[in-house]
């Protein structure tokens, strides 16, 4: 069956601003950003392996759990998936494809967000278990791996398996910019239909097309985007466009992206994860871990970890997903699967979940500690005998005073919370619901707040942070 182009009208298109634009579509736009993220990883690299392994003293630490983080989130918010966009971990893709022999397919029961999703979930586990942010070596390990991971499979498959199917950073970013401000879109609908060629797609002699196969005019959501430009670089009509849009307007509408289960759940998992790892850093924590304990008598310390994170990032959002969704169809006796009901309002979690995050990494762990790269960067320069800037000031560390902290995350839960709220209102009077069948919906986004908000209110870990802290 064919697909229905769809081609809004761009309002404001990015790519046509003089020297923004011109940058954006320039050949070797997306490899200057690569590289200088590459430059910043070997960086990485090296001091974790070399420098001193107390994490608020180590650069691989710092900038991967504080800074990192947080510019990724705010990155998301203003503007888009800009770390997809300059992400060096693909670098090694033209050179994969050149030794790629058979450049096979993702195998068919793969091309599903599960594997990411399962991936995403065994992370936080490890990252609780091994206190992946308190270990610079570990942390190095990790960046190599994904070099690794991602040169592998780009050059034994097609379609960019690593961004799509499996990067668990690719997953968070995809979920994250369905409520992103900036999206690939099309100038002329009367173009796409007679391009010959579709280098969008297939990309030209010059450059890649799409490396997770996403046909421009039919674009409608940013989930497996990763905003590289390839499609708007390889057009030969000049016809894609970068458009500004409402933040609201994908999890608003109904027919965004398909009526998968991994789809839909995946925004669910964002949420509850969202939640789950801030938890790991609060004293109740412990106090369930012993718990566990006790009941389980084992002192196996990643058992107990697998088991709380399973049920908070697995059997929760499935099981109360699942709960809601019959619960919701039931009370608007409808006559269809749990799969359409579940479709038409998980993405209103995708706001609350994003805000979540947001609060977490851009508000407590980045606004508290982000000044703490300036120490650390002189400390490192120090080790490696370069003293023209002096000796650190450990005593850096938050942008803001640490009492704004607390008022500014519960101002965006709220705003979250409140945004959810409305693409609920939103995709119900478009299905012609009414209030009887969002209860279950607005009951699971209130209790999802209301854990945020005790969460980030109670004393967290500061990870990776200054020595002040």
């Amino acid at each position: 069956m064919t697909k229905t182009l769809h081609t809004p009208q761009p309002r404001f298109d990015l790519l046509r601003v003089p020297l923004v634009g011109r940058l954006l579509r320039w050949r070797w736009g997306r490899l200057t950003g690569q590289l200088l993220l590459l430059l910043a990883a070997l960086l990485l690299i090296y001091d974790g392996f070399t420098g001193p392994q107390l994490a608020p003293d180590n650069l691989a630490t710092v900038v991967v759990w504080v800074h990192y983080r947080g510019l990724v989130v705010f990155a998301l918010l203003f503007f888009g998936n800009l770390f997809c966009m300059n992400c060096p971990f693909t670098l090694p893709r033209t050179l994969a494809h050149k030794l790629s022999i058979r450049g096979w397919r993702w195998p068919r029961r793969l091309r599903n967000k599960w594997t990411a999703v399962t991936i995403l979930i065994l992370y936080f586990w490890l990252y609780e278990w091994l206190d992946l942010w308190a270990s610079p070596v570990i942390t190095a390990w990790l960046i190599i791996g994904y070099f690794v991971a991602a040169f592998i499979l780009e050059a034994f498959f097609t379609e960019s398996p690593f961004c799509k199917y499996v990067c668990p950073l690719g997953t968070f970013n995809f979920a994250s910019s369905t409520i992103s401000p900036l999206q690939i879109s099309v100038s002329s609908r009367d173009t796409c239909r007679t391009c010959v060629g579709k280098e969008c797609i297939n990309g030209s002699a010059q450059t890649l097309g799409c490396g997770t196969q996403l046909f421009a005019p039919q674009i409608t959501s940013n989930m497996d985007c990763i905003l590289c430009l390839d499609c708007a670089r390889a057009c030969p009509h000049d016809n894609v466009a970068l458009t500004v849009r409402h933040p609201l307007r994908e999890t608003s509408q109904l027919n965004t992206w398909p009526r998968r289960w991994d789809l839909n759940f995946l925004i669910l998992i964002f949420a509850f994860t969202g939640v789950s790892n801030a938890f790991g850093m609060v004293p109740p924590v412990y106090q369930l871990e012993i718990w566990l304990a006790s009941v389980l008598h084992t002192q196996n310390e990643g058992l107990i970890l697998l088991l709380i994170f399973t049920v908070l990032n697995l059997v929760l959002p499935i099981g109360l997903g699942l709960g809601a969704a019959w619960l919701s169809r039931a009370l608007a006796k409808r006559k269809e699967s749990l799969r359409l009901t579940l479709a038409r309002y998980a993405p209103a979690f995708a706001p609350l979940a994003f805000t979540g995050w947001l609060t977490h990494y851009g508000g407590f762990h980045f606004l508290s500690s982000a000044l703490a790269i300036i120490p650390v960067m002189q400390s490192f320069l120090l080790d490696n005998h370069i003293t023209i800037f002096g000796q650190p000031d450990w005593t850096k560390g938050p942008v803001l005073p640490m009492a704004w902290l607390d008022p500014i995350e519960l101002v965006v839960v709220l705003a979250g919370f409140g945004a959810s709220l409305y693409v609920l209102t939103i995709r119900a009077r478009r299905s012609r619901d009414g209030l009887a069948a969002q209860l279950p919906w607005i009951i699971l986004l209130l209790a999802l707040a209301i854990a945020m908000m005790i969460i980030f209110y109670l004393p967290m870990e500061m990870r990776g942070s200054a020595f002040f802290s």
